[in-house]
């Protein structure tokens, strides 16, 4: 079931024009406004990295659902449950198709990145790991594909072991070997792209290492899967995550990809409706996959929207999404690196870089940084990024972070700089 609203610009997804930004801001709501701060202009807005606007074709999508096909899903047997039905698993499809998944009994919906690793951590973890086992991660990590794992090692007496960073924050892939000896490795837990820095990690390469070792490879996928092809199959990772808030879609939605043989031999996370064949009072029968790992009444509207959003980027094209970012982010940088006591932190010039910038101003605080931004409509976050070993390692407690994405233009780009200049002269620096 699929709208062809849904394509913003009329184009079949095979086509690859680049990317024609006035006619994808039209699809978005929040630039019908000037900003609230009196710039005159609506606003330059930079954050997407950690929540992405929604275009109208996701909205209405939704709506549409909720006005004219809503229900509980499976179970019904009466029309509009059979449609609401029809519209949750079509998304699964959708989401089987865009990250070119073998079999839609790969697609576990969750809550969003953060529970899909727990997931992993909970349910693989526990059955797989114990005393001696090495999980390898590394500190350029969000919180979400870290904490997990500490707390999984801390339960089963497993360890996990960080590769070190280069003066980038990039992960030093040459000292692999080196990190784990003759260890047990069961697990490698990356992310695909950096969210506080950029850095875009070498995923086959990771999966070739951990494969060699009968290991698995888990990918952090959230700041990846937006903004760039994503082909599960061609990454050779074994378990995938990412939300659907950062892609367009709405909040409370997300996705694990894993390998099909994979999750047959995990037991359930959670225990419940939907996820049970067969209850009785000796003992229970759980579920076919996916729905073995979806407990309870799904998030049945916002799944649609998810569906929606990924239709919406298939038609925009990823290869042009990530040009675009591209284009956008290099002219970032080079501003950035020009201005005198702005420090831009990641990758160097001519390095590959996720759609983030991470820098300072010297003698500003980075909320500072934003609370200035701000007073000319332009947003950027401020903080750690849920990245603190990340910000312990390369010396720094926090950034401000602009990040681009399909709404945003080199006037964005140049009012960014503009604003910094404002809190060059507000702050004094040189």
């Amino acid at each position: 079931m699929t709208d062809p609203a849904v394509n913003p610009s009329a184009l079949a997804p095979a086509e690859r024009v680049p990317l024609d930004v006035d006619r994808v801001r039209a699809d978005f709501a929040f630039l019908d406004r000037p900003g609230p701060n009196g710039s005159g202009a609506p606003v330059a807005f930079l954050d997407s990295a950690a929540s992405s606007q929604k275009p109208r074709q996701v909205l209405d999508r939704m709506r549409d659902t909720y006005e004219h096909a809503y229900a509980n899903v499976h179970r019904g047997v009466y029309s509009l449950a059979a449609e609401a039905t029809d519209r949750y698993e079509n998304a699964r499809a959708v989401t089987q198709r865009f990250l070119n998944a073998a079999s839609p009994r790969e697609v576990i919906f969750t809550g969003g990145t953060t529970e899909a690793i727990n997931l992993v951590a909970y349910s693989w973890g526990r059955a797989v790991l114990q005393p001696g086992d090495v999980i390898v991660s590394t500190e350029l990590e969000h919180h979400s594909n870290f904490v997990p794992w500490q707390q999984i090692a801390a339960q089963t007496g497993a360890e996990v072991r960080y590769l070190p960073l280069d003066q980038q924050g990039a992960p030093q892939l040459d000292a692999l070997d080196e990190l784990v000896g003759d260890a047990r490795v069961q697990l490698v837990a990356v992310t695909h792209v950096s969210n506080a820095l950029g850095t875009v990690l070498p995923v086959t390469e990771l999966a070739d290492w951990a494969h060699a070792r009968d290991a698995l490879l888990l990918v952090d996928g959230a700041q990846a899967m937006p903004h760039r092809p994503v082909d599960v199959q061609a990454l050779g990772c074994d378990f995938y995550a990412f939300s659907a808030h950062k892609a367009l879609g709405p909040s409370g939605i997300g996705v694990l990809w894993a390998r099909e043989q994979v999750l047959r031999d995990m037991p359930p996370f959670q225990f419940g409706g939907e996820m049970i064949r067969q209850v009785r009072t000796e003992g229970t029968t759980f579920n076919d996959l996916p729905w073995k790992f979806e407990a309870g009444t799904p998030a049945i509207v916002e799944a649609v929207g998810m569906a929606a959003a990924l239709e919406y980027l298939e038609a925009l094209g990823l290869e042009n999404v990530q040009a675009h970012e591209h284009e956008l982010t290099s002219y970032a940088a080079s501003l950035l690196r020009e201005m005198p006591g702005v420090t831009l932190l990641g990758p160097g010039p001519g390095e590959e870089r996720g759609g983030i910038l991470s820098f300072t101003a010297e003698g500003a605080h980075p909320h500072d940084i934003a609370t200035i931004l701000d007073g000319q409509d332009v947003c950027v976050r401020a903080g750690h990024h849920c990245t603190q070993p990340l910000m312990r390692r390369l010396g720094v407690g926090a950034t401000a972070r602009a990040s681009v994405y399909v709404y945003n233009t080199r006037e964005d780009v140049e009012r960014l700089a503009d604003a910094l200049g404002e809190l060059r002269r507000v702050f004094g620096l040189r």
